[in-house]
This record gives C-alpha cells, structure tokens and sequence, in this order.
C-alpha cells in the first residue's frame, strides 16, 4: 500500500476539510477517486481524481442517503480525528482494501447536506449514468463562485491526468458570455418594438419631418389667428394759436375718441402715429413713418381739417379754404407707406378725400360753391345731419353692409371728390345729389375711402346705417396682410 492510499499518511492528496471548517467556509472540493481503477488502468499510483463534472452544490436540501460497505479513507468517516458515524459500517480499513475491492463505491454519510457534498457526488445523483453535466445557476449560487474557483482550478489538473489515462472529460468550465439584453432590438428580430413593420431609415425621417412641419404649421396658424392686430390712427394737428398761452400756444397732436373706441371695439390695439422730424433742431431721430408701417397691422385716416388746395395742385378760392398743408405732407407719405408694404387703408371724412389726392385726383374746394343743386352736407346740427345713399353696379360696399332698404349715414363735410384718381372706383354717392361718398383703390387688398363718419352712427341712433361690416373686413385684411 503506498503513501496515497495509507489513510494515516500525513502526505493525503486532496484531502477534505472537516465538518467545522465545512461550516465556516462552505467551499467544494474535488471528489475522490476509484484509485483501484486508475490504478489498475495505469498500473502504478495515480493521483487522486473524480469523475469529471462542472456541477456544482445546487441547494441545501439534503441529499438522499446511499448504501456504502464501509468509510472511505479521505472521508469524515475514514479519518482518525472524527468519531465514527453508527449510521455507516464500522470495520476498521485494511491495508489493500483499496485495491482488493476496486469496485465498491465509496461511503457516504447519510443526510448529508449538498452545501458540504462535493461537485462529483451531486453530479451522480443527477445523472446516474455519470454523464457530465452543466452547472446550472442553483448549482453556482449554492456552491459559491468565488470559492469554487481555486477546486475547480485543481479539479481540472487531476481530471486533465486522469482523462489522458482513462479517457475521461476535463470538466466543463462555466460560460459567461454575454445574451441579448431582454427589450433590445436583437431580442426581438433587429428593430424596436415601437417602429412598424417594414420600416425603414428614410420612412422614419419623413414622418420625422412631417411632424416638425405639423407643429410649425400649428405655430404659425396660432400667430395668425390669435395675434392682436395693431391698427395706427393718424393724427389731428392743432397748431399754435398766435398770442395764446398754455396748451394753444404748443402744437397738439391728438385723436378724437370715437375713432379710436370705434376700431378697438373688434378687441385691436389702437395706436396714434405722430408726425417724424429727421432732421429737427431739438429732437433729432432716426424713427420714420415707414417704420410704423412695417410694424403696424392697418392704417385709419381720421377727419379733421380740409385738404389743402396747394396738395392737389390748385390755388385757394377763399383764405378759410387753404386747408392744412402741413398735416396733407405727413398723411401722405404714411399712407404710401402702408400701400407700398400692401397693407389695408382705412379714411374716413378728409381720409376719403387725401386718398383721392394720393392717386393724382382733385376736390370740389366747397360743394355749395361748386354744386349749387347739391343738398346742404353741413349743417349746425353737425353728424346729425343725414342722407341716404345709392351703390353703384359691382360696388364691394354694397356687398359688405347687410341689405338695407334705405341706408342712412352722416354728412358733415363741404368738401367731395370732383376727379376720380387713377385706379380708383366709386363704391356710393349721395341719393339725392350724386355727391361721391365712398371709393376704393382696386390695386390693393383693401384702401378704402367713406365719405361720412361710422363711429358717429351707433350714438347718432339705430336708423344709421351699420358700417361694423366694413370695419371687419378692414380688419381681415389687416390679418391676412400683417407678414
């Protein structure tokens, strides 16, 4: 008997730990092997092996219990330092069981639990046919991983030894390799769940784009229609009143308030445009007219003073008549401005007039002097005087005002178109003289012209024509224009 199978050696190959330090540190070893039937393959001493295997301990149920004839030398039965168990075979070993008896199987103690079972025996109760097997995961987490490594390590020499003596595997060393991530595209055929079959980069890039101009499109209709216009009214002039003190000795620009009330009652920001000096001696600035037009949504051209005779190229019949040049200068660069930009006008009493003036038309200096058949279309009683009116064939006023069976307006004017400006057409006339009462110019969106004061009409009581519709499509255009 050599020194390997001598059990009191003090030399034993791979000999197990004991059932304390089992429990401290539950750490598998490499099983025994059949020495007689390697050594009866090998004719000599073999090192100590076991049936190759990659399992390892799976759980701590305990494993069923098998019949042995005797203690195993290596074993806690077979050593001197541990009480016999009652439970196995107590014939002490004889020298060259080992080899009289190649076949036996070695003892096992009954109920033993499968943390402190080695690899090989967990493997032979799985597979009775003594296969090798994979370790599955129950087998890793019960056996340990990290202190698996260093046995599996020596379990591997002996088996790769006593494989090239008896043919036997090398155990199986445990895969690590890397599996699609569970929801990843390669999980689930090469693309995201959420891309529709057949799919592909240029499809996903139009709808890409296609959303993008949907929501620039859904931005840019809420501009449009949700922006509150901003409509500039032009200034009355008050000039300096010679020898007067206070307020009357300053020029005054201002606005009558029914104009402005009237334009923000269609809920619009009403701005007052005053005049531009680029070159004045006090307060010099680079601000022009043209930039209220660019920044502005529409133009109204209130009433006030007359047109000056000089604007149209005519001389003053009577000194009352020579108008306001100054205020003449100012309204017509703004409203070439506001045309230029194609933007809506909107004149309303000498607005009708300077709009006729602009595009190269002339004014009856005083309709009693110039039309003595006329009716009287100024009177003491102010917008309370009244006439009625016709629409021409094609007029876009009559088809803005609701059919009305006698329209009734305001007159408080004793000027009136006399020449027609170029492009321009006559919307209304006064019923009972023919007097010119609304124009329009036919090469803009909308640059309109009435004769008589709209926002006077609602105060001056309900048989006053309704010119609300005419202002809503000033407004329109002001919102279809504004970019």
């Amino acid at each position: 008997m050599t020194d390997a199978q001598d059990p009191k050696s003090p030399q034993q190959p791979q000999k197990p730990e004991s059932e304390t330090s089992k429990s401290a540190t539950p750490q598998p070893t490499p099983p025994a092997t059949d020495t007689g039937s390697i050594a009866g393959a090998s004719g000599g001493t073999a090192p100590t092996s076991s049936t190759p295997s990659s399992d390892y301990a799976t759980s701590a149920t305990p494993a069923s219990p098998r019949a042995t004839a005797k203690p195993v030398a290596g074993t806690a039965e077979g050593s001197s330092d541990m009480p016999p168990n009652p439970d196995t075979l107590t014939r002490p070993v004889q020298p060259g069981d080992a080899q009289a008896q190649p076949s036996q199987p070695a003892a096992a103690p009954s109920a033993k639990p499968v943390a402190q079972a080695s690899a090989a025996e967990v493997a032979s109760d799985r597979n009775p046919i003594g296969a090798p097997t994979r370790a599955s995961g129950d087998d890793v987490k019960a056996a340990g991983v990290g202190s698996a490594g260093g046995q599996i390590g020596e379990a591997g020499e002996t088996g790769g030894a006593a494989g090239g003596a008896g043919g036997v595997e090398p155990p199986h060393q445990p895969s690590f390799g890397s599996a699609p991530r569970p929801g990843s595209p390669a999980s689930m055929g090469g693309q995201p769940s959420y891309l529709q079959a057949g799919d592909s980069p240029w499809s996903v890039l139009r709808r890409i784009m296609s959303a993008r101009f949907r929501a620039w499109y859904d931005r840019a209709g809420q501009r449009i229609t949700q922006r509150t216009l901003k409509i500039g009214i032009s200034a009355r002039i008050f000039h300096p009143e010679p020898g007067s003190k206070g307020l009357r000795s300053k020029t005054l620009q201002y606005l009558e308030e029914s104009i402005a009330h009237w334009v923000m009652s269609r809920d619009v920001l009403v701005f007052m445009i005053p005049t531009v000096d680029t070159q004045g001696l006090l307060h010099p600035s680079h601000i022009r007219l043209h930039d209220y037009a660019k920044h502005l949504d529409g133009l109204v051209l209130q009433g006030g003073a007359d047109v000056s005779p000089l604007t149209y190229s005519e001389v003053a019949t009577r000194h009352e008549w020579q108008g306001d040049r100054m205020r003449d200068m100012y309204e017509l660069e703004l409203l070439h401005e506001f045309v230029e930009q194609g933007k809506p006008i909107l004149g309303v009493c000498r607005g009708c007039q300077l709009i006729n003036v602009a595009f190269g038309g002339t004014l009856h200096q005083d309709i009693a002097t110039d039309l003595p058949e006329a009716i009287p279309h100024v009177t003491e009683t102010y917008e309370h005087n009244r006439h009625t009116l016709t629409f021409p064939e094609g007029s876009s006023l009559a088809q803005m005002l609701a059919p009305v069976d006698v329209p009734i307006v305001n007159s408080i004017h004793h000027q009136s178109v006399k020449t027609l400006g170029r492009d321009l057409s006559v919307e209304a006339v006064c019923a009972e003289d023919g007097v010119v009462e609304a124009i329009r110019y036919r090469k803009a969106p909308f640059v309109m012209g009435l004769q008589w004061h709209p926002e006077f009409h609602r105060a001056g009581g309900p048989e006053f024509l309704d010119c609300t519709p005419v202002l809503d499509n000033f407004l329109r255009a002001a919102r279809e224009t504004r970019f």
